[in-house]
């Protein structure tokens, strides 16, 4: 019989007071699950992992294999390459995974990092296995101090807990400030934040000569980890692959 200390005792006593007073929710709608950070029955249906048939770059999913063609490249990976070396995403950036992603990026949820980060290592499970140390995008220092919290960091950390692997989150610094992305093309986004990261001098030696798992929440063109990449190769990183909780579709694969 598994000996409880008091501590670990009251703790789950806690826990079970405090789901009886408040059971834990789906993480899109009000509905009963068993435990935190889970989808109700009818979210998990409706949510849109992505699955194969995919880009191999960038993890971009596409409607029929056959729009991959012999390479499983994406119209723009073909043309213009990534730095990185694959990229892989949990869900789909639609209706029911952006209201997850908005509420833990800009809504105090830090806990749905620990229910994101299981379904990131499952679909990257390639990548995070050959992983020697997880990085996260940064947030620039005035947007951290306002939100208190870099939801990348959160996942890395998260995964670093999953797999073992060491994460190191203050790597990357972002040294400027940017306007949000939102509305900007493909070029455009590349042009905003060319020259916006830096390593951290102090961190290179965690990142030389070690395979590297750049973390994100949301991935859509791919600028701002092809920016950060850039850095990390330049470091000397073996070599750099990108895992995030959700993948903006491109439209003319839909």
């Amino acid at each position: 019989m598994t000996a409880h200390t008091p501590l670990s005792f009251l703790a789950t006593a806690a826990r079970a007071a405090l789901d009886l007073l408040l059971p834990p929710q789906c993480l899109t709608c009000d509905a009963p699950v068993d435990a935190p950070g889970r989808f109700c029955p009818d979210c998990f249906r409706q949510t849109g992992f992505v699955t194969e048939p995919f880009c191999v770059s960038c993890g971009a999913p596409f409607a029929h294999a056959g729009q991959g063609g012999r390479d499983r490249l994406c119209p723009n990976c073909r043309a213009d390459k990534p730095p990185w070396g694959r990229a892989r995403a949990a869900l789909r950036y639609d209706l029911l995974s952006r209201r997850v992603v908005l509420a833990f990026k800009y809504g105090d949820h830090t806990e749905y990092a620990a229910a994101l980060a299981p379904l990131m290592a499952r679909a990257g499970a390639a990548l995070l296995r050959e992983a020697e140390v997880i990085v996260p995008v940064p947030l620039h220092r005035r947007r951290l101090i306002a939100r208190r919290y870099n939801q990348a960091a959160l996942l890395a950390q998260a995964l670093a807990r999953l797999s073992g692997k060491p994460a190191v989150p203050d790597a990357l610094v972002r040294t400027k400030a940017t306007v949000p992305l939102g509305d900007f093309g493909r070029a455009a986004r590349a042009e905003t934040v060319k020259g916006v990261f830096a390593m951290r001098p102090s961190r290179i030696g965690r990142i030389a000569d070690r395979r590297v798992l750049l973390v994100d929440d949301v991935l859509t063109s791919g600028a701002t980890c092809g920016a950060c990449t850039r850095v990390l190769l330049e470091a000397g990183a073996a070599g750099v692959d990108v895992l995030v909780a959700a993948r903006v579709p491109d439209p003319r694969l839909q």
